[in-house]
């Protein structure tokens, strides 16, 4: 018989429970795709308790998911001492982030599940990658488009020599580069395969370049494996959320926010035989997995196989120390900027940081 796994929520808002509410129509995300949800629809998983200092967040929450008022606690610490919990969802703000991973990582939960960016600093980010290691647990980070069927299968494709070796990656996304630049510069990772040496960046401005605050961005990566990449986070106009693989046999494109894929293969002939790029039907998967319920399935299979999960603390690690480092070539007058990037205390204030003594459900219905 499986094992049952017990799950709880700390931050008990938007992404950790009403987010799926927004969403009428696919793209990126296939429901159910925030934390209580897939949870409470994960087989093998029950959803037990939740904490978050808003009254009126864990009563929403507690209705909403059947958790009695017991289990609901204003304080995550008490919930971590009272409850025992498998599968732990941190969807806090940015701010306190780190600490909770922490805490969570010694109190003996199996895997965490948190939200992106990572951390606000990379000391912040080194110490719950380290304590995480240290005691066990699976650590994911919410970069979420490596487990889309799209992107998945796109991986499959180059590690199987479909489309031969990946020469350079480009991802358009206007965003801040630590908040919604978690997701474009991890999925540009991801494809690309390898890790980050070196970065070439542009910032919106000298100001906001000189500033610790979330700011647009392009840059220019270098990875280990020979791999190039182009990173668009400033605006991107009808490209905005595309993801465009050229590989040596083939190419991958990922438009309109995952909501269509192109594949494009080397086919024999034309002229002197070199071949010639024909378009192909992309292998749509005969059903569209939900995105949270595949990262269920990944944190238990971390667990009981001892492998990271697909998009890991180190993977979230990365991805603010890239936004960094491009910050810092921009800094130096557009110099190269090698990884990793010796001051630990560097860090970008996060754009979801802002105003977060208010619930972001909150000030989403009051907006």
């Amino acid at each position: 018989m499986a094992s049952r796994y017990r799950a709880a929520v700390i931050g008990l808002g938007r992404m950790g429970s009403t987010f799926d509410d927004e969403i009428d129509q696919g793209g990126s995300i296939f429901l159910p795709y925030c934390h209580a949800p897939s949870y409470q629809a994960a087989p093998d998983v029950d959803l037990v308790a939740g904490a978050d200092p808003h009254d009126e967040q864990r009563s929403i929450f507690g209705e909403r998911w059947g958790i009695e008022a017991g289990h609901l606690h204003a304080d995550y610490r008490d919930m971590l001492e009272k409850e025992r919990i498998d599968l732990l969802s941190v969807c806090t703000t940015a701010r306190i982030r780190s600490q909770i991973v922490q805490d969570a990582a010694r109190a003996g939960v199996k895997a965490i599940w948190a939200e992106k960016p990572i951390a606000l600093t990379l000391a912040e980010a080194d110490t719950m990658v380290d304590t995480c290691a240290e005691h066990g647990v699976a650590l994911a980070i919410n970069c979420a488009r490596r487990w889309h069927p799209f992107f998945s299968h796109a991986r499959t494709m180059i590690e199987e020599d479909e489309l031969g070796e990946v020469v350079q990656v480009t991802g358009y996304g206007q965003c801040g580069l630590s908040h919604n630049g978690s997701h474009l510069i991890d999925i540009v990772r991801y494809m690309a395969g390898g890790r980050v040496e070196w970065v070439y960046g542009e910032m919106e401005s000298d100001e906001a370049a000189a500033g610790e605050n979330d700011l647009m961005g392009n840059g220019y990566l270098a990875f280990d494996n020979g791999v190039r990449a182009y990173v668009r986070g400033m605006p991107c106009g009808i490209a905005n959320w595309e993801i465009d693989v050229l590989c040596t046999k083939g190419r991958f494109r990922s438009i309109a926010n995952g909501q269509d894929a192109e594949l494009v293969k080397l086919h024999p002939g034309g002229p002197r035989g070199r071949g010639v790029p024909a378009r192909m039907p992309f292998p749509w998967p005969a059903h569209y997995p939900s995105m949270g319920l595949t990262i269920v399935e990944d944190l238990i299979s971390a667990i009981e196989n001892g492998h990271p999960p697909k998009c890991s603390g180190v993977d979230g690690r990365e991805a603010l120390e890239v936004a960094i480092a491009l910050r810092e070539s921009h800094r130096r007058g557009g110099q190269k900027v090698h990884l990793p990037v010796p001051d630990r205390d560097s860090g970008i204030l996060s754009a979801e940081i802002h105003q977060d003594e208010v619930p972001a459900r909150v000030r989403r219905l009051q907006g």
